[in-house]
């Protein structure tokens, strides 16, 4: 996952070369600074799913372009994000009672987006499905396997995943549970 995630920045690096684009102007048209910009593609830092979209967008490639250039290092079809790298947001002093916590974030202009509540019942079947969207889902509660292509992948409360829908996917509740996740659809 690491691997891929470094990746991620020389992937970057070689658009804006191609592009014949600065490290500021890509910055710029990102809203962000151009050290981040520097710290993404020299793997010193990995971007958060918001800014890496902003700055594909600012690259002026689809989403799709961007990632079917990725080296799959690692062969996986997916990005996990685990509840425990969630990042606190700090908010007003005077809110109390109050916890903001950084799961993901699109600026939607161009890109067709729906959210959807899923509920996954325990033994429910359906056969792996496609869409012609990017997926992200956020485990709200319970747990469920999500199986994306031939992989499979546990996600409890709090994980995320972020893959290619056109990829054939579906999730599996083996518990006595029920599942409910937030899934937001970028269609391509």
């Amino acid at each position: 996952m690491e691997d891929y995630l470094i990746g991620i920045g020389k992937r970057i690096k070689e658009i804006r070369k191609n592009g014949s684009l600065t490290i500021s102007e890509i910055a710029t048209r990102a809203s962000v600074t151009a050290g981040l910009i520097s710290r993404i593609e020299n793997g010193r830092t990995i971007p958060s799913l918001p800014v890496l979209l902003k700055i594909i967008n600012s690259l002026d490639v689809k989403v799709t372009d961007f990632f079917s250039g990725m080296p799959q290092t690692n062969g996986s079809n997916y990005i996990v994000s685990r509840s425990e790298e969630n990042t606190t947001i700090e908010k007003e002093d005077d809110a109390v009672g109050f916890s903001y916590a950084y799961i993901f974030g699109k600026q939607v202009n161009s890109l067709g987006f729906e959210a959807v509540l899923l509920k996954v019942h325990p033994n429910s079947k359906r056969e792996k499905v496609v869409t012609d969207a990017f997926e992200f889902k956020y485990m709200l509660s319970g747990e469920c396997y999500y199986i994306i292509d031939n992989e499979e992948v546990l996600l409890k409360e709090g994980d995320s995943i972020f893959f290619d829908g056109r990829i054939p996917h579906v999730p599996i509740n083996r518990s006595t549970n029920m599942a409910k996740m937030l899934v937001l659809y970028f269609f391509i």
